[in-house]
């Protein structure tokens, strides 16, 4: 028995990946995150398909579902939002589909932090500025382990994408500058990456919760933070070695001045 586990991509129905579509098409059991997933993916679902909304659900509620579909000899897909490796809880789930000998087939999505950058102009590692991007989230209820605090973190002063951190935002900032960001630090937040009513705020460190407040920006943001952000990045000279003319790799012999 197997079920396969499917990124959905940011949010527009049109980032699913070609093979994600394909199992979406073909299943005769469909679960998905109602309160993340867009509706209008879902739809693409053959007619006979059964819809099932996990938003309500608990863990084993969910997966006992998929058990007992699975063994009446029915196709069964797990849609989660983005791509399933980053913040996706899918190892619990996987876990337990284990134990009943269920195996597990995951593809990728876009995950919304890359649907951010996209969405921002921004490429988020820039020769000679920064060449790291670290993928976190601010410490809240779920606590983070001890080596992975965010001013730890953001001692490597490269580009940070914080996730599921909407809330934290007084916390992120005191963070970053304790942690020795200066306070115009270009920080941009991007809201429902991809959907009709996407929204991107351009900030700084200091700014970042008023800037919050005043787009009334709680949940589904990416908060994206960190020199490769500056709005005006274009104008400055940071080139790559790639297509330097004078760098010469395997495809191309660079031509000296």
């Amino acid at each position: 028995m197997k079920i396969t586990i499917i990124g959905a991509g940011p949010g527009d129905p049109d980032l699913i990946t070609v093979k994600g579509l394909k199992h979406l098409e073909e299943a005769d059991v469909v679960l998905y995150a109602d309160s993340l997933v867009n509706e209008e993916l879902i739809r693409k679902s053959k007619p006979s398909a059964e819809i099932l909304k996990t938003a309500g659900m608990h863990l084993e509620e969910m997966v006992d579902l998929m058990v007992d579909r699975l063994k009446n000899g029915k196709k069964v897909v797990r849609v989660h939002t983005g791509d399933p490796a980053v913040y996706g809880a899918i190892m619990e789930q996987i876990a337990l589909l284990k134990k009943k000998e269920v195996d597990v087939e995951i593809i990728p999505g876009v995950s919304s932090v890359f649907a951010s950058a996209a969405a921002a102009g921004a490429e988020l590692t820039i020769p000679d500025l920064t060449q790291t991007v670290i993928l976190t989230r601010a410490e809240g209820r779920t606590p983070v382990p001890e080596f992975e605090k965010l001013k730890s973190l953001a001692g490597h002063h490269c580009t940070i994408a914080l996730f599921l951190s909407a809330t934290l935002t007084k916390k992120v900032m005191r963070e970053l500058i304790d942690a020795g960001w200066k306070e115009d630090t270009p920080i941009v937040v991007v809201y429902k990456a991809t959907w009709p009513d996407q929204k991107i705020v351009r900030t700084t460190v200091a700014g970042l919760d008023v800037a919050m407040k005043e787009n009334g920006i709680r949940k589904q943001a990416m908060i994206l933070a960190g020199w490769a952000l500056d709005e005006q990045i274009h104008d400055k000279d940071f080139r790559s070695k790639l297509y330097d003319k004078e760098f010469t790799h395997g495809f191309r012999k660079g031509i000296q001045s």
